[in-house]
């Protein structure tokens, strides 16, 4: 902490100091110990110097993206640092028109620095499918997920995660069997990775199919069972008629028991065919 002093009533503001870097999962934070002035807002201002301003651009200094006159006495560089080189970094305070001098960083940055940290992870199972959902530390992080059965003499499998907090698949299970999953964070920008994680293990039950799929099972197997066989029939049915229609004699086609009937005659006699058959009662009349 750097406190004003007054010369003559006018304060002289000293230059921040204890200047860092912290650096975690490729976020890179700067800070120094704030100036100190009674009642009186301090602000700061940040710049930066890569490997290309120093040697090609006579060592001009960048401000930074997001620390103009900041009350913070830290700045978040992350957006600055786009490359793996060496950077200096340096900081001023302000009050009102008048301004500290520059305070320089000790040692130059370089982003290959950054710690890396195991990921955070849920491991779960949907039915017999292992799944793992990973952390969203961004575009440039991969996560290599191990993954394996826990018993003796099981390979280890290696899949690699390019995560946005979305749950990914890994592998089947089998029923009745542990499975164990682990992972680390790796950046290839910068060819590093961090240590792996805590395995966590999901158990899978030996169970069989659901008791809701089996009767969903059990019902499409019987109305196929009665269905497909009454289908059958009916076709049969159609087929039948369309094919060999049964022919139905219309009622006035039909011999009845009335007394009087058809005669078969032949052409040559058809004089003698051309009579018509009595009632009984006038037969008897006529014969008495």
């Amino acid at each position: 902490m750097a406190v004003a002093a007054k010369g003559d009533g006018v304060v002289v503001l000293p230059a921040p100091q204890n200047l860092s870097v912290h650096s975690t999962n490729m976020k890179h934070l700067f800070r120094w110990s704030p100036v100190i002035v009674p009642e009186e807002p301090i602000y700061y201002s940040v710049e930066y110097q890569g490997e290309y301003e120093s040697l090609y651009r006579s060592h001009v200094w960048i401000p930074s993206s997001w620390c103009s006159l900041t009350k913070d006495p830290k700045c978040d560089v992350t957006d600055d640092i786009t490359a793996s080189v060496l950077y200096n970094l340096r900081v001023r305070a302000s009050l009102g028109s008048q301004t500290s001098a520059w305070s320089t960083l000790k040692q130059p940055f370089n982003r290959n620095s950054t710690i890396l940290t195991p990921p955070w992870m849920a491991v779960t199972k949907d039915g017999f499918h292992l799944v793992i959902e990973l952390e969203d530390l961004g575009p440039q992080f991969e996560f290599r997920v191990a993954y394996w059965r826990s018993e003796p003499g099981t390979k280890e499998h290696i899949k690699v995660v390019r995560s946005r907090g979305i749950p990914v698949h890994l592998e089947t299970m089998e029923p009745g069997a542990t499975y164990c999953v682990k992972a680390q964070t790796f950046v290839k920008i910068i060819g590093r990775h961090s240590a792996f994680n805590k395995a966590e293990c999901v158990e899978v039950q030996g169970e069989t199919l659901p008791l809701a799929l089996a009767l969903f099972a059990f019902v499409v197997f019987m109305l196929i069972l009665v269905v497909v066989p009454l289908s059958i029939w009916k076709m049969g049915q159609l087929l039948r008629y369309s094919c060999c229609p049964v022919v139905v004699l219309p009622d006035t086609l039909k011999i009845t028991s009335s007394p009087q009937k058809l005669i078969s005659c032949r052409r040559e006699e058809v004089d003698t065919c051309a009579t018509a058959v009595l009632p009984s009662e006038e037969l008897f009349r006529v014969w008495i």
